[in-house]
Formats: structure tokens, C-alpha cells, sequence
């Protein structure tokens, strides 16, 4: 059958890609933090060979693509999908599947990125699916400031922060002292007493100097949320500012939605968030963000 453009843009909306011999398409699978079962990938091997070419294919964004399905078998390829608690989806100007690291295995990481990005899943990603944005909308989420998961380059990224806490007046002078040696970034340093110094613009919070002072001089620290802005990958680079202050879960949450309404009812078709920065300039982005007016207004807002 000969497949329309309009047809083509219907089955990308629903999350279905066409390939290059412009007859089959892919099959965009959402897990909903990147993750699969044993049992769900079991599902989509089936379905790959049922209805596919017998393939899946990776993304850069973690999800996986079934390639080589035919027009008519999408809602066959639904319903197997469904079969594992999956879906077809996150293609068009929404708020697009979220993509966690995989701090909740790895011993950098210092929170558990799966169930937050599964939260995030379920607030943003189904809670705003039938929204229609200016552009597509990327969050990322990582588990430690090593930003495998690249959250600067997307149009909002949240990292984990240990912010360790000082007590130098418990430095004994050690010869060889534990903290410094440990921290990647130099921020911690001796003086020319011997005792130990931070300078705090280097330190990224990392939380490795944690505990690793035998009397005390790090005992602890205190678990907070950065955010990042305005990045972007492709054609335009843009790497995402991050906002000044840290914030706590609940109030992460409330800065993505905040960051959504600002994108829907600033955005022209077409723009990606760091347009609205570019228009309105950083300082006045982050000012938006902090307050609550925009919440008060999300009705209005998402009506349009």
C-alpha cells in the first residue's frame, strides 16, 4: 500500500518512525526509566520477529526501537508491547522520555536514579502526554556529578549533589591527609600550618571526601538537587546554565513543571527551551522558576 504523508506523520505521532525504504517503520518502545525485565525484553524479541525484521535497536535516549514493522500491524505491535506493561511512543513536540543514569547500581551514584526517573515518568511524561508543546521536551537525570548521562544536553537535567560539611577544626595536620589526596577536583588543600582548606568553587559536590577523615573533618553531608537549563544536542549545541541554588526533591519536581509552563506559554512552534532563555534572558528564567506564579496560573496555562 502506498502510505501518505499525512499517514507518516499520524504513525510518528504515535511513536511509529519511518525507515529508509519508506515502507516499514520503527517502533519506539517506552519502558518508562530505562530499564527492562528479563520477561520484557522476552516480549519484544517477539514481537521483533512477529512483526519486525527480528531486530531491536538501542537509542542514543536508552529506549529501544523495533525496526522493519508494517503499516498495518501497529496495533498488533501495541497490544504485544502492552502484554510487558509497554508502550509505543515518545516522538512529537511533548515531554519526552526521561533518561536516568544508572546511579541506583553504581557505586558513584548518590541516590536512586531509577525510582526518581520512574516518578518523573509518571508526573511529566504521562501526566502531560496529551499537552502539546512548541518542541519536544528532554529531561535527563544523573546520579553523581559525573554526568555520564549527560544532563547538561538536555532541555533540563537534574544531578545529584552530596554538599559535605565542614569541621576543620578537628585537622590534626596529618602528613598524609585522606581528604585531599581523595578529592578529583583540588578543591581541598593544605596551608602553610599544615591544616586542611576548601576553596568551594571547585568543588562539585561530589560527597568523596565524606567520612574519609579519621577525626571528623568531613563527617558528613547534606543530599540536594542541581538544575540545568536550556541545553540542547544536534544541529545547535547548547549547554545547559545551571541554576544557583540546589533544591530538595519536592521542590526538583516543582522546577520541571514550572520549567514546562514556561516553555508552553512563552514558546512560539518550533522553539526549544533555550529559545526562552535567549528571549528572556537567564537571570529572568531562573527568577520564574524559584517563584510559584506560574503554578497558579497551570490551568490557564495547559488550556491554551
Amino acid at each position: 500500500m502506498e502510505i501518505t504523508a499525512e499517514q507518516r506523520k499520524n504513525a510518528k505521532s504515535q511513536g511509529f518512525i519511518s525507515n529508509k525504504d519508506g515502507v516499514h517503520f520503527s517502533a519506539r518502545i517506552v519502558s518508562g526509566n530505562g530499564v527492562l525485565k528479563a520477561s520484557q525484553v522476552r516480549i519484544l524479541c517477539e514481537a521483533a520477529e512477529k512483526f519486525g525484521n527480528g531486530q531491536l535497536a538501542l537509542t542514543s535516549r536508552m529506549s529501544v526501537e523495533l525496526p522493519g514493522i508494517k503499516y498495518d500491524n501497529f496495533e498488533n505491535v501495541k497490544e504485544y508491547v502492552a502484554k510487558a506493561g509497554l508502550s509505543v511512543g515518545g516522538t512529537g513536540p511533548k515531554v519526552r522520555p526521561i533518561v536516568p543514569c544508572k546511579g541506583t547500581f553504581c557505586s558513584n551514584g548518590l541516590f536512586d536514579t531509577l525510582s526518581l526517573g520512574t516518578k518523573l515518568h509518571k508526573r511529566f511524561y504521562e501526566g502531560y502526554r496529551h499537552i502539546t508543546l512548541p518542541h519536544k521536551f528532554k529531561i535527563g537525570v544523573g546520579g553523581c556529578p559525573n554526568n555520564c548521562i549527560k544532563p547538561e544536553t538536555n532541555d533540563l537535567g537534574i544531578v545529584g549533589q552530596m554538599v559535605p560539611k565542614y569541621e576543620f577544626e578537628k585537622c590534626r595536620a596529618c602528613k598524609n591527609c585522606n581528604v585531599v589526596s581523595i578529592c578529583p577536583m583540588g578543591a581541598l588543600k593544605i596551608k602553610e600550618d599544615g591544616k586542611i582548606t576548601a576553596d568551594k568553587s571547585l568543588c562539585i559536590n561530589c560527597g568523596k571526601c565524606i567520612g574519609k577523615c579519621p577525626f571528623g573533618c568531613v563527617p558528613k553531608g547534606e543530599f540536594a538537587f542541581r538544575i540545568f537549563v536550556g541545553g540542547r544536542w544536534g544541529k545547535k549545541i547548547r549547554i545547559a546554565t545551571p541554576l544557583k541554588r540546589l533544591f530538595n526533591e519536592d521542590e526538583a519536581f516543582d522546577v520541571v513543571e514550572k520549567a514546562i509552563l514556561l516553555f508552553k506559554s512563552e514558546g512560539k512552534q518550533g522553539d526549544r527551551f533555550s529559545s526562552i532563555i535567549d528571549k528572556l534572558g537567564m537571570e529572568k528564567v531562573e527568577e520564574i522558576l524559584v517563584s510559584d506564579d506560574l503554578l497558579r496560573k497551570k490551568e490557564e496555562i495547559i488550556g491554551k
